[in-house]
């Protein structure tokens, strides 16, 4: 003869302790999807204004074209100029063909990135203390316009 006997409820403290992780979780959940459809959703708004990085966690919603070195802005190829291809990741996405967010170049400076194309990125210095590393789909029309927005070096 077998009797059974259930488990005794458990206290309600082990519902609370499951509150965070569910929200830690959550948010890593979205945090990876923002990810994986940053570089389809990813695009760089171009105003007199000056530049929003837009659809990116490290999105910016305006750099000011004053802020902007246009004319020292250029169409890079990172094998042939490896002191711009990013060195440390210091917040940001580092994924095979994708990385954005903060980096530091192996030059040594502090560069924000939206790059999925190594040998043709735009290098953009600013006057704020870091570098542009963007990968748009046109370089040279990009290039164009931002020399036209902010033409100073």
């Amino acid at each position: 003869m077998i009797e059974s006997f259930p488990i005794a409820p458990a206290s309600s403290r082990s519902l609370w302790f499951m509150i965070p992780v569910a929200v830690v979780l959550l948010g890593a959940a979205v945090m990876l999807v923002t990810t994986a459809l940053g570089p389809s959703r990813a695009r760089y708004d171009l105003s007199p204004a000056g530049l929003s990085l837009r659809g990116d966690v490290y999105g910016r919603r305006l750099i000011s074209a004053a802020e902007l070195r246009g004319g020292s802005a250029r169409i890079v190829d990172l094998e042939r100029e490896p002191e711009l291809a990013p060195r440390w990741r210091t917040m940001g996405t580092g994924l095979p063909g994708y990385k954005a967010g903060w980096f530091r170049l192996r030059s040594g400076e502090k560069a924000l990135l939206s790059l999925t194309d190594t040998h043709r990125a735009v290098y953009v210095p600013t006057r704020r203390g870091f570098a542009l590393l963007l990968s748009p789909a046109e370089p040279e029309r990009f290039l164009r316009m931002l020399q036209t927005v902010a033409p100073g070096n």
